[in-house]
């Protein structure tokens, strides 16, 4: 009865889904587009005041202060406005859950605790009520990944467009590693320090189980036993020859300086992802050369006698000590807050410009996509968007967006919602 129940639900909720879509629905569609008389934050070759921007098929076609306009492009007045990259969220898992507390509409956890052969991209929503919510702050790419077990599956980067997952694949794909904690989960976790350290251990162990034997495997494939049909370990193929990094998950200082070593033992090429307690050891991370994306930065600090805004100035710290800084978000329905969070942390001490490029150009190079996204230049994608303001305050509107050339509309649930409690007929008139 539960069951059924719940799929009743859902099916509701699609169905409502599916009407509000049709319901006075505008497509986005390509084409030549000239914004005119905007300021242009390009992030790699600083601000133009009062630019202009070509996008044609898909990519920006010419970009400056003194641009001629094609006769064929459709001109949008841009006065008064700033032009910016589509911001990157280096870690969400939008599109793999639309209501939590239905687990038919949760995708993004599988039965196991090795699975690195579990794609993200497969399992993608692209109806996702939350993309129309997400872009329209900016956000036009994010990280979306697995989740559970020592390695839930491989991470993939995607555009907020398209109607079917490999239509919004932005380029990359990274294997996710959630290394051991020897941390408490929290004030109510009573295991005693011998039973932490147990459990450490032994995940520990078989981490590096399974780490040999996808060495073994990799030296096998290597020399022609490529027959072997063994998917957890062909996925951990290109991570072992340095093709693609692991995206390796830790909080605790204690953890992060224990995941340095591995990744110095094993000689791969790696990326730390959440880092809550990064500023703790900065200078060990900095030295190791290894890149991070943390966050979220919107949240508390991981200890009771850490100063109130340890979490805010985290990504700051870093930065300062020399460490290569991606802020995520960490959400799941609310990746639209990715800029509030690198707001904050260019209030703590990042700055605003360290904290823009922390989620438009630093994600792209470590995700290997710089050369399509992250920036405002020529031959880059056209996925940027028009807002009225800075994209870290909550006042500041975007009013025009595009993805990989093609022009969103600003619509999304919230908008429909505000529109219409805005201007409600109650239907009380007689």
């Amino acid at each position: 009865m539960k069951f059924t129940s719940s799929l009743l639900t859902l099916f509701l909720f699609l169905c409502g889904s599916v009407a509000s879509a049709q319901d006075g629905y505008i497509r986005a569609y390509e084409g030549t587009f000239a914004l005119t008389n905007a300021r242009i934050e390009t992030i790699t070759n600083g601000t133009i005041e009062n630019g202009s921007l070509v996008i044609r098929d898909g990519v920006i076609e010419e970009v400056g202060a003194t641009v001629a306009i094609p006769g064929d492009a459709e001109v949008i007045d841009c006065s008064g406005m700033t032009i910016y990259p589509g911001m990157i969220d280096g870690g969400t898992r939008l599109g793999l859950q639309e209501i939590g507390s239905l687990p038919e509409t949760v995708d993004h956890g599988e039965i196991g605790d090795i699975r690195p052969h579990m794609q993200a991209l497969t399992a993608v929503n692209p109806n996702s009520v939350s993309i129309p919510i997400t872009r329209v702050s900016g956000v036009t790419t994010v990280l979306t990944s697995p989740s559970g077990g020592i390695m839930p599956g491989t991470a993939a980067l995607i555009n907020l467009h398209g109607y079917t997952p490999d239509q919004m694949d932005a380029g990359f794909k990274g294997v996710v590693l959630n290394f051991p904690s020897s941390a408490r989960f929290g004030r109510f976790d009573r295991r005693t320090d011998e039973d932490i350290e147990k459990q450490f251990n032994e995940a520990l162990e078989r981490l590096n189980e399974t780490w040999e034997q996808a060495v073994l495997f990799e030296r096998i494939d290597a020399n022609g036993g490529s027959d072997l049909y063994q998917p957890e370990m062909a996925a951990l193929v290109p991570v072992i020859r340095r093709e693609a990094p692991l995206l390796i998950e830790a909080h605790a200082a204690k953890d992060i300086e224990k995941a340095l070593e591995w990744i110095e033992e094993k000689s791969i090429d790696a990326v730390l992802t959440g880092v809550r307690e990064g500023w703790r050891v900065a200078d060990k991370i900095a030295a190791a050369g290894v890149r991070v994306i943390t966050g979220p930065v919107l949240t508390t600090p991981s200890r009771d006698y850490d100063r109130y805004d340890a979490a805010y100035r985290n990504a700051g710290w870093m930065h300062d000590a020399g460490v290569t800084v991606a802020i995520r978000s960490g959400e799941v329905e609310n990746v639209r807050n990715l800029p509030f969070n690198a707001g904050f942390a260019a209030a703590y001490g990042m700055g605003r410009e360290a904290a823009l490029e922390a989620v438009t150009i630093v994600p792209a190079r470590i995700f290997g996509v710089d050369e399509r996204l992250g920036s405002i230049e020529v031959g880059k994608d056209a996925t940027l968007f028009v807002a009225d303001g800075d994209p870290f305050e909550t006042k500041t509107q975007v009013v025009d967006l595009f993805i990989g050339g093609y022009r969103i509309p600003i619509e999304s649930r919230h908008i429909s919602l505000y529109d219409e409690f805005l201007n409600r007929n109650p239907g009380l008139e007689r």
